[in-house]
Order: structure tokens, then C-alpha cells, then sequence
């Protein structure tokens, strides 16, 4: 007599391996016919469906894990897909070691900010060229990844990277918000990672300390904590004005980002007062070689 528990795992088992085979299906890695084929060899050899096909050198190793990534809602991109820039290490490699560092950082942050019922966080670097925009776009991803719904927002009026980062076509975005001229129909999605979703910078204005400063990105701001689990804004380098003060005091939190050999720890001392006087909590720093 069968034991009702291995009945269970034997059908968790052929649900698994009918899962793996309907996503290389799916996804254009397998035609029906090749299909077949591999269901023949997988019971004449006893192997599963995945080893099956690599065996007979009609998938590769990457697009089984592509394919378990997705079994287990963990969404990643090989390269080439969509139209995102090759530096978010986050969407194409996802298992490399900087994205390690990345999964080390944001669990510190579920812990040490959002467990505490905070859903938004400024992320600002020191200079130009420091990797703080980088970092963010990146940290977006694996949010996204955890299953939060997460929205990265372009706050850097100045120099904004987020746009090309993700691929997004020329659009309004958070300067046009904050100046009447757009709704949250600005905020885009993006389809390789159902969890997230870009606001970009918008048309650059002429005025951009005096928008963030405005009454109505606090306003904008406790809308989108409503909507969202997490709320990352990538800020202008603290260098370039009070920018960051604004959004920093209005979000709440702040992560530095410092350059390795380049950003002094003078200049990280100074920020923290000035952020700490502006009313936001600095939930510490991270070190990147982006």
C-alpha cells in the first residue's frame, strides 16, 4: 500500500518536472516536437526533464535556471533580453558575488528600516560618478525579486540615470508631477520584473531644489508609501546642493553610497550631520566598486 505522504511528493515531483517543461515550452526553448523527445529520454534514462534536455543539446544549463528561477518566482534576465542596461548585475547575474552583497544589504534594510513599518528610503552618494544611481537601480531589482512591490523614483533632477537604465522611452516623470503638469500615470512598469516599476526624472527643470522642496512631494510621497512596499529615491550627489536634504527629511531614511579609494570619510561625516539636521535618520553607508 502506497503511504499517502510519498503519493504526495511523488505528485509534487511529476508537477515539478510538468512545470519545467511547460516554461521551456513557453518560452520558445522547446518545440512540441522536441518536447516529446525528451519525455522519452527522461523515462528511458530515469532522468529529470531539465538534465533530460540539456543531455540532448536542445537547452543550455542558463536557460534551465532561467526556467527554475521562474518556477520559483525568482525572475532574472539572460543577456540580451529586454533593453536594460548591462550594468544591472541584479537582473542578468543575479547569483555573482556583488549581487550577493546586494541580497547582504537588503536584508539589513528590511530589518533595520521596513520591518519598522517604513516604506521609503533616499539613497545618495557623495560626487558625481560614485555608482549611488547604479546602486539603486540594482537594489530596485532585488527588492523586486524578494517579492516586494517596489518603485525606484528618479529624484535626481539633474543628472538623471534611471531612464536609460531600464530602458524607458523619453517621458514625463516626477518634475512634471511636482509642477501640476502629470498624475501617477508617469510611473512605468517594468514587465521583466512584475514587482517593479520606474518613475524617471521627467523634463529636467530649472528649478530643482525648489520642486523637491515643495509641500507636494510630501504629498507625493505619502501616496506612494500607500502604494507601494518599498519606495527607493535615487538622489543627486550630495555635492551638487541641498537636494538631498529635502528628500531625505520628507522619506524619512537615508543610505549613503561611497566609492572605494575615491569618497573621504570627511565628506560622509559632513553629510550625516547635515541629513541628521534636516530631520532624517541615516541608517548607515555602503561601499561600492560599480
Amino acid at each position: 500500500m502506497n503511504s499517502p505522504v510519498l503519493s504526495a511528493l511523488s505528485a509534487d515531483h511529476s508537477a515539478a518536472e510538468s512545470r519545467m517543461g511547460a516554461l521551456l515550452l513557453d518560452s520558445g526553448k522547446l518545440t512540441p516536437e522536441n518536447a516529446e523527445r525528451v519525455l522519452r529520454t527522461q523515462k528511458e534514462l530515469g532522468l529529470r526533464f531539465g538534465e533530460a534536455a540539456v543531455r540532448l543539446g536542445l537547452v543550455s544549463e542558463d536557460d534551465i535556471q532561467q526556467a527554475l528561477a521562474r518556477q520559483f518566482a525568482y525572475p532574472y534576465l539572460q543577456k540580451g533580453q529586454a533593453n536594460l542596461s548591462p550594468r544591472l548585475v541584479a537582473a542578468y547575474e543575479p547569483f555573482a558575488p556583488q549581487v550577493e552583497s546586494l541580497r547582504a544589504v537588503r536584508s539589513q534594510l528590511m530589518l533595520r528600516w521596513f520591518a519598522r513599518g517604513r516604506r521609503a528610503l533616499a539613497i545618495v552618494g557623495m560626487d558625481e560618478d560614485d555608482g549611488a544611481s547604479l546602486f539603486a537601480s540594482n537594489l530596485a531589482v532585488v527588492f523586486s525579486q524578494l517579492g516586494e512591490q517596489t518603485l525606484l523614483v528618479d529624484a535626481n533632477l539633474r543628472g538623471p540615470q534611471q531612464q536609460e537604465a531600464f530602458g524607458l522611452k523619453p517621458r514625463q516623470g516626477l518634475s512634471d508631477l511636482l509642477a501640476g503638469r502629470a498624475d501617477l500615470d508617469v510611473i512605468a512598469r517594468i514587465p521583466a520584473f512584475v514587482d517593479l516599476s520606474v518613475m524617471p526624472s521627467g523634463t529636467l527643470p530649472p528649478n530643482p531644489q525648489e520642486l523637491l522642496a515643495r509641500e507636494a512631494f510630501r504629498n507625493l510621497n505619502t501616496q506612494l508609501e500607500s502604494r507601494y512596499d518599498v519606495v527607493l529615491y535615487d538622489l543627486p550627489p550630495f555635492a551638487r546642493g541641498a537636494d538631498a536634504l529635502a528628500v531625505a527629511e520628507r522619506a524619512g531614511g537615508v543610505l549613503l553610497v561611497a566609492r572605494k579609494h575615491r569618497t573621504r570619510v570627511a565628506a560622509i561625516t559632513r553629510a550625516v550631520e547635515q541629513l541628521v539636521d534636516a530631520g532624517a535618520e541615516v541608517l548607515g553607508s555602503v561601499v561600492v566598486e560599480f
